[in-house]
């Protein structure tokens, strides 16, 4: 189902995740792997996902990966998320990536499509309680 208006404000995109991407995260290029990158996202839609629903998630899915511009050591990483569409026991998050160089203006690196699932304590789909997850994002 699609988020209410009320849902999709109080779901807009926000920064949930900021690091400095480190000698040690880079490729044979020199430039930083695009797995950490990926790695980061994916704990970022973790976060948002198991804050909006109060329950543990995992990552079903990830669609559309798209890596445009190149990510450098000392770089900060910016992930920014954005609830998009709930289902029964889902979540898709969109989840943008942005580098910022020192004092630079931030640009996106890289984005895609997370579906996120809820989980009880067997690791079973369990339902999202939506009123619940709107009223734990407007704190």
């Amino acid at each position: 189902m699609d988020l209410t208006a009320t849902q999709a404000q109080a779901t807009g995109q926000e920064i949930t995740l900021r690091t400095i991407a480190m000698p040690e995260d880079t490729n044979p290029a020199g430039d930083i792997f695009g797995g950490w990158l990926l790695s980061q996202m994916d704990l970022a839609a973790f976060a948002r996902s198991s804050e909006f629903c109060g329950h543990r998630t995992v990552t079903a899915a990830v669609r559309e990966m798209t890596f445009r511009k190149p990510v450098k050591v000392g770089d900060t990483v910016l992930i920014h998320t954005s609830i998009v569409k709930t289902g029964r026991t889902s979540m898709t998050l969109q989840v943008e990536a942005w580098r910022r160089h020192r004092q630079t203006a931030p640009e996106k690196v890289t984005e895609g499509i997370f579906i996120m699932v809820a989980v009880d304590d067997d690791g079973q789909p369990r339902p999202l309680n939506l009123r619940e997850a709107a009223a734990a994002e407007s704190v």
